[in-house]
Parts: C-alpha cells; sequence; structure tokens
C-alpha cells in the first residue's frame, strides 16, 4: 500500500518547464508560480481535497452522536434501551471505528506517502533545473549559499502551504457550516452566538492575515541572506583564516542575525496578538452557546439532548479554530518562504538560447569577432570595435595589461554575455543564434582559476567527457603530468588514487595538482577550439616546463587563444594581438613585434627581457 501511494508522483519523471512568471512581487505572478507546480499533481491535490472533505463531515457527526445518546439516554428505560437503540448504536459505532479511521488514513497516505516526499522534491528539483541552466552573471549576483537555501526550501514550503489550506478550507467550510446548520434546526436562538462569532472571526483573520503575510516575506528573505552570509564565510575560510578575519565574519554575520531576531520578533507580536484575540473570541463563543442552551432547555423549548449537542459543537470550532488559526500561520509563513524563494527561481533565465536555436557545426574551428562593442553596461566601455580573424587550426596569443579586455574577449567567444555591439562567428555561423551548450562542448578551457567538483579524481577528469573509460581517463591524466600525485592520494574516508575525493572546489590538492587535473579534463575533452586563459600559473616552473610538451601536442589541429601575463609561454604563438585599453593595437609573430619597437616590446623589456629571451631561445 505504501508504495503504491509512494509511487504516484516520481520528481524528476517528466521533463521541466521554467516556472518564471512576471512581475514577482504581484499576486498573480504568486498564484502562477503555485498552478505551474500544483497542475503536476492536480490529481493527488483533488483527491487530498476529497478526503479532506469526508473528514470534515465525519468529524461534524461526533456531537451529533453526543447529543443523539444523550437523548436516546433521556427516552429509554436501562432494560429497553440495546434492545429498541442498538441499530443507531451499530451505526454510531461503524462510523467512529471504520469509516473516520478509514477517512484519515486515506488522508495520511495521499498526504504524506504520495506528497509529502514527492512534491517537495519535484519542486526541488525542477527549481535546480531552472536556476542551473542561468547565466553566469545571475550567479555573480547573489551569494550562492542563498539560491541553494531558496530552492531547497521552496518546496516544503509550497507543499505544506497547499495541504494546510486544504485542511483549514473543508474545517471551516463544512465544519463550521454544518454546525450552524444543526443548530439553526434545533432552535435559531442557539445559532447566534456562533454567527457572531464567525462574523468576528472572519474580521480577525481580514485584519491579521495581510500583517502575517507581509512580516512572513520579510523574515523568509532576511533568513536566505543570514544564510548567504554564512556559507559565504564557510566558502572563503582559507581567506578568512590568512587575514585572520574571524571577528570580522562575527561581525558581518551577526548583523544578519540581529535584524533576523527583529524581523522574528515582529512576526511573533502579530501571532500572539491573533493568538490572544481568538482565545478571547472562543471563550465568548462556548460561554454564549452555554448560556443559550440552558436558557432554552429552562424555557421548555429543546431538550437535555440538544444542550449536550450544542455543547460540544461550540467547543469543538473552538478547538477547530485555534487548529486553524496555526494553520494560517503557517501557511502565510510558507507563503513568504514560497515569495522569497520566488525571486531565485521564478526568474526569467537570461542569456537564454533564442528561439530556434541550432547547434554549432564545427568543421574548421575558424573564429571571426565583427566590430565587437562590450561593457558590461558601462559607458566608458571594454571592448571597442574589436575585430579579429583567428584562422582553423591558428595559435593566437592575448596580450595586454590588465583591464585591456582579454578575458572579455574570451567570455563573449563562450557567450557567458552578449556583446553591445557587432557579432562572432565559428565557421561562419553566428554564435548569438546557436544553442549554447552546444557552443561550449565545441570549446576546451583551462582557466587560471581552477575549480573542481567535490567529486573523485576520476570523475573531475572524466567530465570532459563522460562516457570516457577508465584507461581514457589515466591515459588523459599521464599526458598532463598527474600520475605523480594522483597515484599518492588518499581521502579521509580511505578512498585512494582515482577515487580520492579532492574536497570542495578542490581544496584537497595543491594549486599545481587542480591545474594539472583541469589539463587533464580538457585533454579528455579533445575540443576543435582550445582556450587557455593563464594555464600554468599555478605551477612550478618544472612541471610547466614538461606540460608545455603536452600543451604544445594538444594545441596540434586545433584553433588555440591563449591568454598569458608570463609572456615567455605565449611567445612561440603564431601570432600574438596585442590588446589596450579595449582595441587592438598591434599583432604580428613575436620576433615581428620585437622588431616593431612598440606596445608589445614594451610589455616585454618590463618582465626582464633577458630571463624571458632565455626562456623563448
Amino acid at each position: 500500500m505504501f508504495a503504491f501511494f509512494e509511487s504516484m508522483l516520481r520528481p524528476t519523471a517528466v521533463e521541466p518547464e521554467p516556472p518564471a512568471p512576471p512581475g514577482l512581487d504581484t499576486p498573480a505572478a504568486l498564484a502562477r508560480f503555485y498552478w505551474h507546480f500544483v497542475r503536476q499533481a492536480r490529481g493527488l491535490i483533488a483527491a487530498l481535497f476529497c478526503a479532506g472533505l469526508l473528514v470534515a463531515a465525519l468529524d461534524t457527526l461526533v456531537p451529533v452522536f453526543i447529543g443523539r445518546v444523550v437523548g436516546l439516554l433521556a427516552h429509554h428505560e436501562p432494560a429497553a434501551l440495546l434492545r429498541e437503540a442498538w441499530p443507531t448504536f451499530a451505526m454510531m459505532a461503524a462510523v467512529l471505528l471504520l469509516a473516520r479511521p478509514g477517512a484519515v488514513v486515506l488522508q495520511a497516505l495521499i498526504s504524506n506517502q504520495a506528497l509529502a516526499a514527492g512534491m517537495a522534491n519535484l519542486i526541488r528539483w525542477q527549481s535546480h533545473w531552472h536556476v542551473v541552466r542561468q547565466s553566469w552573471t545571475f550567479f555573480q549576483n547573489d551569494f550562492a549559499g542563498r539560491v541553494a537555501n531558496r530552492v531547497m526550501q521552496t518546496g516544503p514550503a509550497l507543499r505544506e502551504s497547499i495541504v494546510n489550506a486544504i485542511g483549514a478550507v473543508w474545517y471551516i467550510l463544512v465544519y463550521g457550516s454544518t454546525a450552524v446548520a444543526l443548530l439553526l434546526r434545533t432552535d435559531w436562538r442557539l445559532a447566534l452566538p456562533m454567527l457572531a462569532w464567525f462574523a468576528a472571526y472572519v474580521a480577525l483573520l481580514r485584519y491579521f492575515v495581510p500583517r502575517l503575510r507581509e512580516r512572513s516575506r520579510a523574515l523568509s528573505e532576511i533568513r536566505s541572506g543570514l544564510t548567504g552570509r554564512i556559507v559565504d564565510s564557510y566558502t572563503n575560510i582559507l581567506t578568512v583564516k590568512l587575514f585572520a578575519r574571524a571577528r570580522d565574519e562575527d561581525a558581518f554575520v551577526r548583523d544578519a542575525v540581529d535584524e533576523h531576531t527583529v524581523a522574528f520578533q515582529a512576526q511573533q507580536r502579530v501571532i500572539t496578538r491573533f493568538a490572544a484575540s481568538l482565545v478571547s473570541m472562543n471563550a465568548c463563543l462556548v460561554t454564549g452557546t452555554g448560556a443559550a442552551a440552558l436558557w432554552q432547555w429552562s424555557a421548555g423549548r429543546i431538550g437535555v439532548g440538544a444542550v449536550a449537542m450544542a455543547l460540544p459543537l461550540a467547543h469543538q470550532i473552538a478547538q477547530m479554530s485555534g487548529w486553524v488559526a496555526q494553520n494560517v500561520t503557517a501557511i502565510f509563513e510558507n507563503v513568504g518562504i514560497v515569495q522569497d524563494g520566488m525571486r531565485s527561481i521564478a526568474v526569467p533565465r537570461q542569456m537564454g538560447d533564442p528561439p530556434g536555436a541550432v547547434p554549432l557545426r564545427v568543421a574548421r574551428g575558424a573564429i571571426r569577432f565583427e566590430r565587437v562593442r562590450f561593457g558590461y553596461g558601462t559607458a566608458r566601455g571594454v571592448l571597442h570595435d574589436v575585430s579579429l580573424d583567428v584562422a582553423a587550426g591558428e595559435r593566437v596569443g592575448l596580450v595586454g595589461a590588465s583591464g585591456a579586455g582579454k578575458s572579455t574577449l574570451v567570455n563573449l567567444l563562450l557567450r557567458f554575455y552578449a556583446p553591445e555591439g557587432g557579432r562572432i562567428l565559428i565557421d561562419g555561423q553566428d554564435i548569438a543564434r546557436v544553442a549554447q551548450e552546444s557552443l561550449r562542448r565545441q570549446i576546451a578551457v583551462v582557466t587560471q582559476d581552477t575549480s573542481l567538483l567535490h567529486r573523485s579524481i576520476a570523475d573531475n577528469i572524466r567530465y570532459g567527457r563522460p562516457e570516457a573509460d577508465d584507461a581514457e581517463v589515466v591515459a588523459a591524466a599521464r599526458q598532463a603530468e598527474a600520475l605523480d600525485f594522483i597515484d599518492g592520494l588518499e581521502d579521509w574516508a580511505g578512498r585512494r588514487g582515482y577515487a580520492a575525493h579532492v574536497g570542495e572546489r578542490g581544496v584537497k590538492l595543491s594549486g599545481g595538482q587542480r591545474q594539472r587535473v583541469a589539463i587533464a579534463r580538457v585533454i579528455l575533452k579533445d575540443a576543435p577550439i582550445l582556450i587557455l586563459d593563464e594555464a600554468t600559473s599555478a605551477l612550478d616552473s618544472e612541471v610547466e616546463a614538461a606540460i608545455q610538451d603536452q600543451l604544445e601536442r594538444l594545441m596540434r589541429g586545433r584553433t588555440v587563444i591563449a591568454i598569458a601575463h608570463r609572456l615567455s609561454t605565449i611567445a612561440r604563438m603564431d601570432r600574438l594581438v596585442v590588446l589596450d585599453h579595449g582595441r587592438v593595437v598591434e599583432q604580428g609573430s613575436h620576433a615581428a613585434l620585437l622588431a616593431a619597437d612598440g606596445a608589445y616590446a614594451r610589455l616585454w623589456r618590463r618582465q626582464s627581457g633577458g630571463f624571458m629571451a632565455e626562456a623563448v631561445a
């Protein structure tokens, strides 16, 4: 039985669609966000709705049964009670022993087995699927911890708000309306305290619910910011310790903790005022209903059975209202979490593929930059009308001072950003019109700031080509001069060699070791276009000399764009392109540029020309 209900909703079974309604702070956007996920489990939600209706209706019968039993006791002799009234008692027993437990179990199976894990993880999975496809800029502008916190919390919050809302709605509508109808049928005066209570309850909700919603949303946003700050400190713990800044990190986090405390206290004040008002109203309801029942009984208008029904009805509504109030509080706490989560999840994808995007087909690997302009949205700009042709199989080095635009040019080629003017073509295909994943599959990159996944050495190397076998992984590591340290690795769990895990961002390895694993990953990827962005900057001279030979072999037959501040590492390129303030000012071979005695020659002389010359020779 459990397995049947648990199999009704598979979180990762369908290809997700982006949940990205426009206008994050509007009720319509919130409703669309909810419906995006609810419609994927609408059958289960409808079943939960029906089960809730059944439970609420059966609960309403309990005070009726109490009144009926008291009435039977008042009108039957003890000896004749069971003989004359056994069918009534049998029906009551069947409802209490079979029907109500069955309805509650059904409600629990739908809520706990089908929806609890299934719907929460469906939302988490689809939210992650959407967020991970956001642009690089999206992640640069936020805390990774806050984004992850929103993805993790939004699923359970959305599910809980729906489940709580279904329960609260049915108890208010079914139980409340049935109770009023029963009292009106017995004597209209008995229903007056309950009608007055319902009017006050509606007014109470209208006053407190908007305040609860707003404070819950603010609290959730502040909590996400606090999580982001804590994760930021942990992620950069080495920097914190190197600069002995633990106390400053305390202050950084303390400010967020204090802000969260104030917001949490503000929310709790509203909840306490709500609870105090409700308790007073409930006391008035029970007292008023009891007084009305005794008054009507004293006047002979109702029997003792009606009194026995009215008092439990009033008491149960008072108890139910407290439960509903807790549900309403939980609903809007969860709605606040969902609204905060929408700030990361329900965001239209930046730099998405254009409609009709086609896969990039690379036959030769020729690259053309046509009058490319870009400036990260600033008026000053970074690149100014850069035109550059890189022939298929040509090795080009980009040279220039920091801020000249070298890395920006590479980031535009990878389509991390879109040019503000001009276009970029590969084999005559405008990269703005191709699928980005197909573009990046054709380009292998080794960066200066190498970041590895918190997985095994083999997994990190195989990231370049997931279908590669173990022999190919070892061959790539050998070419990257990484065998000497991989064989000796052992992690905290006793895993050795290629099975050893490297820690978050590869912290268990030295900079040079991380760089060699990254180079092995690129070797295995075997892409036709190769980008080297300070690829050997983290290596010592002996290892760099060994790897240079492997890089030479790796570059053969590929189109290569290399960036290096140490000019000796790229002096042997076919052509060097010198950038200055976002413009191409010189290009040519190393020897030709030295002979021209221009910008490149000045850079060369600054870097101890005698030593560099020997290295190149």
